[in-house]
């Protein structure tokens, strides 16, 4: 909800493509800077209790928001400030959720199950609060969006607080920050399942991802709607990601999520380069199902598979990389797409990143042979392959005495 009013505010107020690139500039940026070192951190700090703390600063942030719009004496630098700072608090709390995910589950064949049931979730809220806010900014304005969100972070750090978990022992820090990012960046890029990943989910987030920055200009401009036509754009992208988290929820094995990957991908591409062209309202909601069902499908797939594969004492740092794929280069898109919109128009700009998306797909798929000769091998020493599992808990079970059982 906070999302949806904090781009139709900037829109209404100002009326200008390229600020809506700033702003979504502002609010990831610090993730790309910030997320490696937040990465080695969160490998040597409790998850749980950072967590906690990123959740409490993300409702200060959502309260002075409020007071501001709701005081009237709101201004583009506020929004940009803002969001800068919510942008910090990001680059410390997606590496840690990320990573902490695999502390909750007992069995690491599940990690597929729960980073796609974790994206259900997340996902689902994309179903409900898009309508709610374009709903409510029509009715009451955007500052009522904000003052929910504010109030929403106290059931998040309620739930937080229930949790009963292991306690880390810290490491003891003998090798510098540097030294552990740059072991773990050095992991990451000498093995090429990872590295491959990690590239296709930039590429998708740089040409394709940002086209979510432009949608108040389609619904307002091009659709010739009003905030209840973004909140249904977004929802409808919200109601394919949902779609596609529960189908990979439902999953039994985590095998075939590499071809997933590229799959998914080129259908995003697909989706957002037919949108740019699309002038109806029905054809647009579809095409944006469509998209919201393929980007899902490509990050929820690529985070199982980083996730199998990392090793423990590295999984902050390599989440750390993803967080700065994924969110971390999606603000050079959000200012490069709002650029090209102002010169070159929004259709053609988001033409132009869907076949981005496309080629990049290409390029994954013909690396696909030689990324399999390295995961197969990992499973089945991890025991994480279904059959495998199997094996080892039988022979785990033959060893202990039939009295004893």
């Amino acid at each position: 909800m906070q999302q949806i009013a904090m781009s139709w505010l900037v829109y209404r107020v100002t009326g200008s493509a390229l600020l809506l690139g700033v702003v979504g500039f502002a609010s990831q940026i610090p993730t790309f800077v910030l997320a490696p070192v937040a990465g080695v951190l969160a490998d040597r700090w409790s998850k749980h209790r950072v967590l906690v703390w990123t959740q409490t600063l993300s409702m200060l942030q959502a309260v002075v928001l409020t007071v501001l719009v709701l005081g009237n004496i709101v201004q583009v630098w506020h929004i940009v400030a803002l969001s800068g700072f919510i942008g910090m608090v990001n680059a410390f709390d997606i590496p840690a959720r990320q990573s902490f995910l695999i502390e909750m589950i007992d069995r690491r064949e599940d990690l597929g199950n729960a980073i796609a049931l974790n994206s259900s979730m997340m996902n689902g809220t994309r179903l409900i609060g898009p309508s709610i806010a374009g709903v409510l900014i029509a009715a009451v304005g955007e500052g009522i969006c904000f003052l929910l969100n504010a109030v929403s972070y106290l059931a998040v750090i309620a739930a937080l607080l229930a949790m009963r978990v292991k306690p880390k022992i810290s490491k003891s820090g003998a090798k510098s920050i540097i030294h552990e990012l740059c072991d773990g960046i050095s992991y990451a890029y000498r093995f090429p399942p990872i590295k491959a990943i990690l590239l296709l989910i930039a590429l998708v987030s740089l040409a394709g991802i940002p086209y979510t920055v432009l949608l108040p200009i389609f619904a307002r401009d091009i659709l010739h709607g009003g905030a209840h036509t973004f909140g249904f754009l977004m929802a409808a992208a919200g109601i394919g990601s949902f779609v596609s988290a529960i189908l990979l929820a439902s999953r039994k094995s985590i095998l075939g999520l590499g071809r997933i990957i590229p799959f998914a991908a080129a259908v995003f591409g697909l989706a957002i380069a037919a949108f740019a062209v699309s002038r109806t309202l029905w054809l647009s909601l579809f095409l944006l199902f469509i998209a919201g069902l393929g980007m899902m499908a490509q990050i929820a797939s690529s985070n199982t598979i980083l996730q199998t594969l990392v090793d423990d004492d590295k999984r902050g740092r390599v989440m750390s990389l993803f967080t700065m794929s994924f969110m971390g280069m999606a603000p050079f898109g959000s200012l490069l797409a709002g650029a090209l919109a102002g010169s070159i128009g929004v259709s053609n700009t988001l033409l132009i990143g869907g076949v981005a998306c496309i080629v990049g797909a290409l390029f994954f798929e013909r690396k696909l042979h030689m990324i399999r000769k390295h995961v197969i091998p990992i499973y089945r020493q991890k025991g994480i392959l279904p059959e495998v599992a199997a094996g080892i808990q039988t022979a785990t079970d033959l060893t202990v005495p039939p009295e004893e059982q």
